[in-house]
């Protein structure tokens, strides 16, 4: 099995989940006392914020490409950046190394296709639901229609996002904005909906929608997990 690298931090909430699940899905695979061979460097999410509302993108690369290098430092041999928004600067850790990169959009669309899906709509910040970054690999590679909440909606479902999710905080209440905005998606069509964001999975399972949903850090780890064992 080779080494999983993880950037994390981004919120700390969502990347257990991904420590979680990249053990749970080994132990699926292998069986036995089987777990996941990975490193993990964690930045401080305050210092991520700050850059991301400055409009500072370029501050956040420089942050990723670092992560990156300590982590081949450490002996990885795939890079998982941990959350979906700052794949917006992708970029800079490709540059930053020769290790083979899975982009959480591309373990995203490749699952949906496994799923049959075709029209899907995408919940998220406003980042990854508004700039192409994400959606453009979803339509262009993948062939999917995308499609994305209302003005009021993106921005109700943003402000839940950094103003609790991220802080720890899932209440009753934001879940059930959530959910009311995916019924609205379904009825404009989507067949399935993307968790763009990788606390949303936390707020709102799978199993306490009908609709299908796409839990982003599930696939994107368990894509990184089947890399590693084959």
């Amino acid at each position: 099995m080779k080494t999983v690298g993880l950037i994390g931090g981004m919120s700390w909430e969502s990347s257990k989940m991904y420590y979680q699940y990249a053990n749970e899905y080994v132990k699926h695979r292998l069986g036995g006392s089987h777990s996941c061979k990975c490193v993990m460097v964690s930045v401080d999410f305050a210092e991520i914020e700050k850059y991301t509302f400055a409009g500072q993108w370029d501050k956040i690369g420089e942050m990723m490409a670092k992560c990156t290098r300590q982590l081949e430092a450490a002996g990885a041999d795939i890079i998982v950046l941990c959350t979906n928004t700052i794949h917006l600067v992708s970029d800079y850790i490709e540059k930053s190394t020769d290790l083979p990169f899975l982009h959480i959009a591309e373990a995203t669309g490749k699952s949906i296709k496994d799923k049959g899906l075709q029209k899907v709509g995408l919940i998220g910040t406003k980042f990854t639901m508004e700039k192409d970054f994400y959606t453009s690999i979803l339509s262009e590679r993948f062939g999917l229609d995308v499609i994305i909440p209302s003005k009021d909606d993106r921005q109700a479902i943003h402000d839940i996002i950094y103003n609790e999710l991220v802080k720890s905080q899932f209440t009753e209440v934001a879940k059930i904005k959530c959910m009311s905005i995916m019924e609205s998606l379904a009825s404009q069509g989507a067949q399935g909906i993307i968790m763009g964001c990788t606390e949303l999975p936390i707020l709102v399972p799978d199993s306490d929608v009908d609709i299908v949903t796409i839990d982003t850090t599930k696939v994107h780890i368990q894509q990184a997990v089947d890399w590693a064992i084959q």
